[in-house]
């Protein structure tokens, strides 16, 4: 007798999160706060770099945008390696590949040399993260996915909060050079562990056909028995083509693509445009270097206990709407802030608020976009969700600086910084229209 097919989406999904699942949860968040550490590096040892160079503002501008370019390049190309190759091995390449970076980085002799690096170490961090966050979706149960991908994103802002504080002590001890040394020698440190203990994704064992003895030791590791010969499937549509970046525009998927694309980008305009820009304009207003900075710190904070909410609504609500009212509240919050004046003493709850709301909403659609996907490309999907989003930051950095350059007051640039919030929150519900046009097709054919 045959044993039965197992599902094993419908495996993990009917069974408690095992310890297993909670050390995989801890290892993707330890790669992402080493991440988050890597991608803020350059802001905290600027100035000591600058001084020791004699650079101007200008002549270091293009060391930092090169990462945030290398960043858009690893999301755009990691993804559908991912789906061809396994998530795991597309993980820890791009793991070695920033810790390396990095390390070389402290030795860079001029800017054009440091440039370079950051651009390669961009497009290694810029793997990392879609690839650990589609890792992670892959080993959790559907119940309780937003929520523990959520925690797992805190990770990103605890790193590079932990990185300013590193920056802090070794700077005036040991010299910039310090900083990136422990920026990449602590994630190889890591290293040896991931390559042991982080399984590769058993839904992509199974979507890929891998011998059942390979699956079944991956499920067995969450406490899983199964008889020899025991078949494992996927659930999900068949699909006819093989290449994963064409699967997103295919018509049962084109419309939700685009809408979480421009979900992504617009709330990283947002957000850059408000962490890049906010402490010049409080400066400009009077306030204390001190005080601009940590009012702009309430952001970030705002936003981390922002996402642990919204993650835990979205795994009881409809994620879409959850993350649309994030984003349109996160817009009416961030037009206050341009009607109450930047010397008014509710500034500080505004700003936390506006974190609270929109760094809310961006992470819980990175909790949102793995379910969107099928096993096959779901590593593209999300990854091509980053990328496209991170010329978004770009661009919100740019149109800060042009706005401010051409005098604009106050509440147009905080005009500026709300209504795509709101376009946010129109596309996400468009990605929801789509879904369950996608999911009525199905159930037609």
């Amino acid at each position: 007798m045959l044993n039965k097919p197992v599902d094993v989406k419908d495996w993990i999904d009917n069974r408690p999160v095992s310890a297993y699942q909670w050390l995989i949860l801890a290892l993707c968040f330890l790669i992402v706060l080493f991440d988050g550490f890597d991608v803020a590096v350059m802001g905290f040892i600027a100035p000591s770099l600058m001084q020791e160079w004699g650079l101007s503002r200008a002549a270091f501008g293009p060391v930092m945008s090169a990462g945030m370019v290398g960043l858009a390049i690893g999301a755009l190309t990691a993804g559908p390696y991912a789906d061809r190759i396994g998530r795991k091995r597309v993980l820890l390449i791009a793991v070695t590949c920033f810790s390396l970076l990095t390390v070389a980085c402290a030795f860079a002799r001029n800017p054009i040399e440091l440039a370079v690096l950051r651009l390669l170490t961009g497009v290694a961090l810029g793997a990392a993260l879609p690839n650990t966050t589609t890792l992670l979706s892959e080993y959790l149960p559907e119940r309780s996915r937003s929520f523990l991908i959520t925690v797992m994103f805190t990770g990103f802002n605890l790193g590079s909060g932990l990185g300013g504080f590193l920056a802090a002590w070794l700077i005036p001890n040991h010299g910039w050079h310090a900083v990136l040394l422990a920026g990449g020698i602590l994630p190889l440190i890591l290293l040896p562990l991931l390559w042991l203990l982080l399984p590769e994704s058993a839904r992509f064992l199974a979507a890929r056909q891998a011998p059942s003895q390979r699956i079944a030791a991956a499920l067995g590791k969450l406490g899983g028995r199964f008889a020899e010969g025991t078949r494992f499937t996927v659930s999900e549509p068949p699909l006819q083509h093989k290449a994963p970046v064409r699967m997103l525009f295919i018509e049962r998927y084109r419309l939700g693509t685009l809408a979480l694309w421009t979900t992504y980008f617009m709330g990283l305009v947002v957000i850059y445009l408000t962490m890049g820009w906010l402490p010049t304009l409080l400066r400009d207003a009077g306030l204390s270097i001190e005080r601009a900075a940590t009012i702009t710190g309430l952001f970030q904070i705002g936003g981390t206990v922002g996402a642990l909410v919204v993650g835990w609504i979205m795994d009881r609500q409809n994620p879409n709407r959850v993350i649309a009212i994030a984003y349109a509240f996160g817009g009416v919050c961030i037009l206050s802030l341009g009607s109450m004046g930047l010397e008014s003493s509710l500034l500080a709850v505004g700003v936390a608020l506006a974190g609270f709301c929109m760094s809310g909403a961006q992470t819980g659609l990175n909790a949102f976009a793995p379910g969107y996907y099928p096993t096959e490309f779901r590593a593209t999907g999300v990854s091509w969700m980053l990328g496209i989003g991170r010329f978004g930051g770009i661009f919100g950095s740019l149109i800060g600086g042009a706005i401010l350059g051409f005098g604009f007051g106050v509440p147009v640039l905080f005009t500026v910084l709300g209504l795509p919030a709101f376009v946010a929150a129109l596309a996400i519900l468009a990605n929801g229209h789509a879904r369950r046009r996608a999911a009525q097709t199905l159930v037609a054919q």
